[in-house]
């Protein structure tokens, strides 16, 4: 039963077909066998804390967000403070969800895997020797190798959904602002969101509606595309030398897929990406120095090397620097909103790799190449999906964007896209050329 969409516990719970104290047992059991592997698990709730009239669909929670009874450590030796629940997590609860572990995450949510932190880096259940991304880093791991249906994420510059492409399952960012904040750790409070990595769209989008209710995220589910206008922006990316050959194909065949399901299918350009991550790392890296100066200087030593690092380099950022970056945060919102005025969604890849390997961090942090941040910089809700796999057999994602507010658009868009090409068990896609409309 802990298989079943999440939908699909509630009810057996509600009515009477299996018992809440079972889904725990099961869960706990999964990860007993699986976790030693996976290694995404850092604290597993206590039993007797689980107790009371629940309707007992378990989740996970990245461990930089407060979760009641349970501690959170945001994957560092510095942190040692646990604050009141996340509102997030508080709804989920409320709405009979069972918050069962806190997930693992790069230290602070800044750096790729390390060793020097409190747990060691989670890893890809498709390979283990490939890295799930981060720093949502637990949630994938958690999710994709079936511990759990949906657990919480945080994204600033793609820390849902690059996890999430790594790793073949769904990564919902919601629009910024949607999701209440308190309670979750921040890493760059004008970039940050929470939103829910899960094994389906529908679960990503019923998770979502309980905490941000507003989103109406599953509302539109299982409504057909057809006539739907959808801008591809294709060379956003394919000429970019990072960028695999199975993942121009992969976006292609998805552009195709999509057609065949009667969306209209145009080409859009959008701004210089180089610019734009670097604009959105400037803001990152100012506003994560702001937050962490005062700690770092009083626990410098219990900082990961990596973690100061990272740090570091926002000291030397200006107020001039800062307003040039948002600067080009507003352009792109205009230019994204343009595009959103005449199309329901626009789609990317989400990252322009399948996952690396843990040897290519051995000495240090490496650049990953994505096309995520610009969208935490303007705002816009966007949704990885499984688009297929990649020559060495690791999943890849596609991303759609939608405008301010517009979830329930979103999701009713990947949930016909996931449907259409079975994605939630990774498959493959197997398309005609893609056809661009007029």
């Amino acid at each position: 039963m802990i298989d079943a969409p999440i939908r699909a516990q509630a009810a057996a719970v509600a009515d009477g077909t299996v018992q809440a104290s079972e889904l725990a047992q099961a869960t706990r059991d999964r990860i007993a066998a699986w976790d030693a592997v996976l290694r995404s698990v850092v604290h597993l709730a206590d039993p007797s804390a689980l107790d009371g009239p629940l309707h007992g669909v378990p989740f996970g929670v990245k461990d930089i967000i407060d979760v009641a009874g349970q501690p959170t450590r945001c994957g560092s030796h510095a942190h040692d403070v646990t604050g009141p629940e996340a509102t997030a997590v508080t709804r989920l609860r409320a709405a009979g969800m069972v918050p069962m572990a806190k997930l693992a995450t790069y230290e602070y949510a800044l750096t790729g895997p390390a060793w020097d932190q409190p747990n060691l880096p989670a890893r890809n259940p498709w390979n283990p020797e490939h890295i799930t991304g981060g720093s949502s880093s637990g949630s994938a791991a958690a999710v994709a190798g079936g511990l759990f249906r949906v657990a919480l994420g945080t994204d600033t510059g793609g820390s849902i959904r690059a996890p999430a492409a790594y790793c073949g399952i769904v990564g919902l960012k919601p629009t910024h602002g949607a999701v209440p904040d308190d309670g979750c750790f921040p890493l760059s409070p004008s970039l940050d969101v929470i939103g829910p990595l899960a094994a389906t769209v529908e679960d990503a989008a019923v998770t979502l509606e309980v905490m941000a209710p507003d989103t109406r995220a599953a509302q539109a589910l299982g409504q057909a595309i057809d006539g739907l206008h959808i801008g591809y922006a294709r060379d956003w990316f394919a000429e970019d030398p990072a960028c695999a050959p199975e993942v121009l194909r992969a976006l292609d065949d998805t552009a195709a897929l999509l057609s065949r399901l009667g969306a209209r299918i145009e080409l859009v350009s959008l701004p210089d990406y180089p610019q734009l991550e670097a604009a959105g790392t400037v803001i990152l890296q100012y506003e994560a120095w702001q937050v962490h100066r005062s700690r770092l200087a009083e626990r410098w030593d219990r900082y990961g090397v990596d973690a100061r690092r990272n740090l570091v380099t926002g000291a030397v950022l200006t107020e001039d620097h800062v307003a040039r970056a948002r600067a080009l945060s507003v352009a792109f919102r205009a230019a994204v909103d343009t595009h959103l005025a005449r199309h329901a969604a626009l789609l990317t890849p989400t990252t322009l790799s399948p996952a690396p390997r843990f040897s290519d961090f051995e000495d240090g942090p490496v650049w990953t190449a994505m096309r995520t941040l610009p969208f935490n910089m303007s705002g816009h809700p966007a949704i990885s999906v499984p688009c297929g796999f990649a020559d060495n057999g690791l999943p890849l994602g596609a991303q759609f964007v939608s405008a301010h507010g517009q979830e329930a658009l979103l999701c009713r868009i990947a949930g016909a896209f996931e449907g259409a090409c079975a994605a939630t068990a990774c498959r493959a896609i197997t398309a005609d050329p893609v056809v661009i409309g007029a």
